[in-house]
């Protein structure tokens, strides 16, 4: 049930989807892979959106240079680990919920720690080595992961519900080559919140998802597109063929 302080908070989108939307929301944990750029946008909006748990993990520091789209930390926050940044701005911006940030490298040997009682997984990395961890981990325990990237201008962004739709690795069989890419912090607003939309619509059943379609943002000519995808018949993470 919510309270007085949670009706006030939470009553423009009460307005939206109803106390028991918001109830429903209440109850859902969400583990969020990385404190970057994407995983600052999406922790942010899902906090203020009122998830009732948030786990977000990294393994790295804050260094200036991330400052320009990684709005959970701050000019002060410089040399500290991401997620006690990432702990100390989500519990500030929304008491009411539960937040456990993990200074941690997601891999193999932890990934089925790190994700139980997740209802969700937010995709906020930065490489795909570890974004196929995910994508496995989501498959063999049934959890809906929610994938974004950027690059400068550009974004994406798709659903993938695990026995319904393709996986991540239909979708890039081969991962692609791995630089430093360019960012401008406004891409990751865009992308990420489309991540939370994504999230809080298949939370309570509402609309329509980025299911076996990928999302296309391009900033720099203010065009957003899609392109439909498939399930890869020979796909070594999904079951669905």
């Amino acid at each position: 049930m919510l309270d007085d302080a949670e009706r006030s908070r939470y009553s423009r989108q009460i307005r939206l989807f109803g106390e028991a939307g918001q109830e429903k929301l209440k109850r859902t944990s969400v583990f969020i892979a990385g404190a970057g750029g994407l995983g600052s946008v999406v922790s942010i909006y899902m906090a203020t959106a009122g998830f009732g748990k948030i786990t977000i993990v990294d393994c790295d520091s804050v260094e200036l240079s991330n400052l320009n789209r990684q709005i959970l930390h701050r000019s002060d926050d410089v040399g500290r680990n991401k997620a006690e940044s990432a702990f100390e701005t989500l519990s500030s911006i929304n008491p009411e919920i539960e937040v456990d940030a993990l200074v941690e490298t997601i891999d193999e040997d932890n990934i089925d720690r790190l994700l139980c009682g997740s209802d969700l997984i937010m995709d906020a990395m930065d490489n795909f080595p570890t974004r196929y961890l995910l994508n496995k981990a989501a498959q063999q325990k049934r959890i809906p992961l929610f994938h974004g990237a950027i690059s400068g201008w550009q974004g994406q962004a798709t659903t993938i519900i695990p026995g319904m739709t393709a996986c991540l690795r239909c979708l890039f069989p081969r991962a692609p080559t791995a630089s430093i890419f360019p960012a401008i912090g406004s891409t990751c607003g865009v992308i990420g919140s489309i991540q939370v939309t994504e999230a809080v619509k298949y939370t309570l059943a509402l609309g329509e998802l980025l299911q076996n379609r990928l999302l296309l943002w391009d900033g720099f000519f203010s065009i957003m597109d899609e392109v439909a995808y498939e399930q890869h018949p020979g796909c070594q993470d999904c079951s669905l063929g």
